[in-house]
């Protein structure tokens, strides 16, 4: 249906809407966890938490083109802002990385 108008937070009811975001809050978790309980140094090697970073990161990917290609035609208005939604959690949940240098 293109041009259907509707509410952005209607529009997180949809898993490829919310996944991402709810990843990227996991993802910053870890980082968050990591950084409570090791400090800032880097590690001589990649731990459980890096990991879990880095697959959480990977694969909202994915889900955030499905939700692209499916919405952005429909209501494109809204789409945008779920989008932006989903880079900004990415974006916190990578800043605690860069800042960090790890």
């Amino acid at each position: 249906m293109p041009g259907v108008i509707m509410n952005p937070l209607s529009m997180l009811k949809h898993p490829s809407a919310f996944l991402p975001v709810v990843m990227s809050t996991a993802a910053l978790a870890a980082a968050l966890s990591f950084l409570a309980t090791h400090g800032p140094a880097p590690q001589a090697d990649e731990g459980t938490a890096a990991h879990i970073w880095q697959i959480l990161m990977v694969t909202q990917l994915p889900i955030v083109i499905v939700f692209a290609a499916r919405w952005i035609r429909r209501s494109p208005r809204q789409a945008l802002l779920i989008l932006g939604l989903q880079i900004a959690a990415a974006l916190a949940a990578m800043a605690p990385v860069y800042l960090n240098g790890w």
